[in-house]
């Protein structure tokens, strides 16, 4: 005899006997732990004398200990500046060496352009590369130029804007790339210093602090910026493409001819105080502010939201043949009281080219002997 519980009346009227659920399968059985310790074989215990033979497998030296690292997989050595891309301090965590980890593979962010726009916030998206507002500033330079005398227009250099590439496809292959940088690094993508909760307020982001003064955005130049900013929200992007090399990590190369004095991208992320981060491990952080008090000194820390601009390699200004890359320069700007940090072409950049910057144009500021 049924049950009420245990009917269930159709929409049509018909009845339908519950059935019982099926009883739980048998779960996976594993061998005893008695019959595995008699099986397995012994392992020779490690001492000391075990790691005073490591050597580096990438130059098969044991100097310097302190900046020789051991993977967690296999034990083999490897040096800081020997690892490429290179270490810039002792990882923190577990770490592998190339042979354990394999050959690096990035997943591709797809290219779809709904995808694209939600990951990138984008206003507007527009096909136009130049619309009427960029044309009345590129106007409004022209007559200034033939109105200053020659030697006067020398000394004052300007920052020009960036020009998209012409062809909506090349602009979403080149954000397309960046997309996939930031997801592999597991980055949100931020075209603005972010100020998060526990870290250094935006109150503390004040020009007047730095230590000697800082130098002051030209009202031309911040014309620039804003239209360089508001191109970004529309999804026309600087002619940059981010690629990965199997050396040097993700990098940056010019997807066009760039000219002279052509403004690049600014320096975002988190903003913190350089006190809390000197044994951190992110090797992209950049200084936003050096402060007479070392206390408020600033730097910006794009481990987890940044721009392109984390990807853009530093040079090693330690050799003729390393300044002879740089064809970007960092300089840091007062923009309406605050502290910015701007990436700026220094010579005319060709298509295919790679970007370097001398970081933070500081010669002996920060150790870039084992740059390459």
């Amino acid at each position: 005899m049924l049950r009420e519980e245990d009917v269930i009346f159709r929409s049509n009227g018909s009845v339908r006997k519950r059935t019982k659920a099926p009883p739980p399968e048998s779960g996976k059985k594993y061998r005893p732990m008695g019959d595995i310790m008699r099986t397995a074989k012994p392992v020779c215990p490690v001492n000391e004398d075990y790691y005073s033979y490591i050597r580096c497998e990438q130059c098969r030296s044991g100097e310097r200990e302190d900046e020789l690292v051991l993977c967690d997989r296999c034990d083999m050595g490897y040096h800081l500046y020997c690892l490429r891309p290179i270490a810039v301090r002792v990882p923190v965590g577990p770490w592998f060496c190339p042979s354990c980890t394999g050959g690096r593979t990035v997943r591709r962010f797809p290219q779809l352009q709904k995808m694209i726009v939600d990951f990138f916030r984008i206003q507007q998206l527009t096909n136009a590369p130049e619309d009427e507002e960029l044309r009345a500033f590129h106007s409004v330079r022209k007559r200034r130029r033939r109105s200053m005398p020659l030697v006067r227009h020398k000394k004052m250099r300007r920052i020009l804007p960036f020009t998209p590439s012409k062809d909506p496809k090349q602009r979403l292959e080149q954000m397309c790339s960046l997309a996939t940088a930031l997801t592999a690094l597991q980055m949100e993508f931020c075209n603005d210093l972010t100020y998060m909760p526990g870290m250094a307020p935006r109150s503390a982001n004040k020009a007047i602090y730095e230590k000697g003064g800082m130098q002051l955005l030209a009202k031309k130049d911040k014309e620039t910026l804003e239209i360089c900013r508001t191109m970004y929200r529309r999804g026309e992007c600087p002619p940059l493409v981010v690629v990965f090399d199997a050396c040097e990590g993700f990098t940056v190369q010019a997807d066009k001819d760039i000219k002279d004095m052509t403004f690049i991208t600014e320096y975002t992320g988190d903003v913190d105080y350089l006190e809390k981060r000197e044994d951190d491990d992110c090797d992209s952080m950049m200084t936003l502010l050096l402060a007479t008090k070392t206390s408020q000194s600033l730097v910006v820390c794009p481990d987890k939201r940044g721009n392109i601009a984390c990807f853009i390699s530093g040079i090693n200004n330690y050799t003729l043949e390393g300044r002879k890359k740089q064809n970007l320069k960092c300089v840091r700007y007062n923009v309406d009281g605050e502290c910015r940090v701007l990436l700026v072409a220094c010579r005319d950049i060709t298509r295919g080219e790679r970007l370097y910057y001398d970081y933070n144009g500081y010669e002996q500021e920060y150790p870039t002997e084992h740059f390459f």
